[in-house]
C-alpha cells in the first residue's frame, strides 16, 4: 500500500520536473523571439517522462515531433537540463517563414505557456492534496 502511494507521488515529482524544464524551454524561445537566426526548441513531455520514469520511448514520433529530420541523423542532446544527456529536446518546427531566420511562432509560444503553467499548478495540487491526505491518515483524523 505504501508502494503505491509512494510510486503516485513519485510520479507526479518526476512531471513536476519535466513541467519545470519545459517552461525554461518555452520562456528561452519567448525571450528570443526578436534574435535573428534563433530556432525554437520544444521539449516532448510524453517522452520526458518515459525517460524520465525509465521507460523506453518504444512510439513513433512523425517528422514534427522527431529531434531529427533522418532516420541516420544523430539525435539531439540536452543543454544542462535536469533531464539527463540525451532529452528528448528537438527544433520546432516553424508554421510561417521569416526573413531574419528566427522560428519562433511567438501566439504558439505564449499558448504553451499557458498551457504548461496551468498543468504544473495542477501536479502541484495533486501532490498536495496527497501530502494532506498522508498527513490526515497519520495523525488519525
Amino acid at each position: 500500500m505504501f508502494a503505491q502511494m509512494n510510486s503516485a507521488l513519485d510520479f507526479q515529482a518526476k512531471a513536476l520536473v519535466v513541467r519545470a524544464e519545459r517552461q525554461r524551454v518555452i520562456a528561452s524561445n519567448i525571450a528570443n523571439a526578436d534574435t535573428p537566426g534563433y530556432a525554437a526548441r520544444e521539449l516532448n513531455f510524453q517522452d520526458a517522462m518515459s525517460q524520465a520514469s525509465g521507460a523506453s520511448a518504444l512510439r513513433t514520433l512523425s517528422p514534427a515531433a522527431s529531434s531529427t529530420s533522418n532516420a541516420r541523423h544523430l539525435p539531439l542532446l540536452a543543454s544542462s537540463g535536469e533531464l539527463g544527456s540525451a532529452s528528448p529536446l528537438a527544433y520546432s518546427t516553424p508554421t510561417q517563414p521569416s526573413m531574419d531566420g528566427n522560428s519562433v511562432d511567438l501566439d504558439r509560444e505564449r499558448s504553451k505557456f499557458v498551457d504548461n503553467a496551468v498543468r504544473y499548478e495542477s501536479t502541484l495540487r495533486f501532490i498536495n492534496s496527497q501530502s494532506k491526505t498522508l498527513l490526515s491518515a497519520i495523525q488519525g483524523q
